[in-house]
């Protein structure tokens, strides 16, 4: 079929958002869950922009050695929560803004990407993914102005066409989708304008100025929710939110680079909040099965009798906390997992689990439970 007209079919699409370091860790305990629930073994694609692009990531290089017993992955915790909640310790982002800025031979997202391979994915390349699940990794072509995506079987776009069984690494695709604009980003990535072959609306593909070299930035410019890749293919979605809500405030920034990030904010915010709103009303209209669970989402609102407790100030506290990628406490990494697992608990036992009987919630790290 052509590119990006696929069509819906029968199977579970998961979306994990952007938001930094605070994302990488919201998914985490997401992902906790949905693997006791049994889901995480049910899921046909993943597909991630950002913060949540670090967490798949992970994911993708490690699902061959995840240990699975009846749709349990038992090893999880060795194999995911341990090696992600490590790289969160770490200071990544102003290092690599002062080591790229002050060497000449270096850049920025070579940086980044460096310690994406030193750190956390390795040498691992697209090509060593599984087939099954299908990983998305998005990132926003600041040529074309649309989503640029990453996975096994191709990467590419509808204008550009499409590279077949690419030889990126998974670092390069998590970099670019995690170049988080404008100190980050953009990630230039050189390649041989014969590999694209056209598709369906590729008017740019004989065009080689746009094939020889791509500019891309944080996927979450283009859809923070990383909603699209799935949306579009699955008739089941399910979404985790890890960004917040637009801060209002009295005072303005007047500094130019202030007054473009806020800019990007609201544009950001307004997409997202778009594509919120269709998400949910295709739930409400019975066109998509699945579940939303946002960082701001009142678990209350759930109305699950045995839900994990979490009052609206801690809420307000944890959707709040900074989405940068340095160095995060055990606090911090502790109650956002948590926070991730028990409110994708209630939105999965509230409307796709129903009637299932499944195994009761319990806090992840029980020091830091939330309520």
């Amino acid at each position: 079929m052509p590119f990006g007209n696929e069509g819906t079919q029968p199977g579970v699409g998961l979306a994990l958002s952007g938001g930094g370091f605070r994302a990488t860790l919201f998914h985490v305990g997401s992902l906790w869950r949905l693997n006791e629930l049994g889901f995480l073994q049910k899921l046909n694609r993943i597909s991630s922009v950002s913060g949540g692009s670090i967490t798949a990531g992970l994911l993708g290089v490690r699902w061959n050695s995840l240990n699975f017993q009846s749709e349990v992955a038992m090893n999880f915790d060795s194999e995911i929560v341990r090696p992600l909640r490590a790289f969160c310790r770490l200071d990544i982002d102003v290092p690599a803004i002062a080591e790229g800025a002050f060497l000449p031979w270096k850049k920025i997202c070579d940086v980044v990407r460096e310690a994406y391979e030193d750190h956390l994915l390795g040498r691992a390349g697209l090509q060593d993914l599984p087939d099954n699940p299908r990983f998305v990794f998005n990132t926003t072509n600041l040529q074309t102005g649309i989503d640029f995506r990453f996975s096994k079987p191709y990467a590419g776009e509808y204008r550009l066409g499409l590279i077949r069984k690419p030889r990126f690494t998974v670092a390069q695709a998590v970099t670019a989708s995690s170049a988080f604009p404008p100190f980050l980003s953009p990630v230039l990535i050189e390649t041989d304008p014969v590999q694209f072959e056209p598709v369906t609306g590729a008017d740019l593909c004989a065009h080689e100025d746009y094939c020889r070299k791509l500019y891309l930035s944080d996927g979450g410019v283009y859809d923070n929710l990383a909603l699209e890749t799935v949306w579009n293919r699955y008739d089941t979605v399910l979404a985790s939110d890890a960004g917040a809500a637009l801060k209002i405030g009295e005072e303005v920034e007047t500094a130019w680079v202030k007054q473009v990030l806020r800019a990007l904010d609201i544009a950001t915010n307004q997409s997202r909040g778009l594509r919120k709103r269709a998400l949910i009303d295709d739930f409400q209209n019975g066109r998509r099965k699945g579940a939303y669970w946002g960082i701001k989402t009142d678990i209350a609102d759930y109305h699950v009798p045995d839900s994990l407790p979490c009052g609206p100030s801690k809420i307000e506290e944890l959707a709040g906390i900074r989405t940068r990628l340095n160095c995060f406490s055990d606090r911090e990494q502790c109650e956002l997992i948590n926070w991730g697992y028990a409110v994708c608990d209630a939105a999965m036992r509230k409307y796709v689990l129903q009637g299932v009987v499944a195994p009761a919630p319990v806090w992840p790290y029980s020091d830091y439970a939330l309520g």
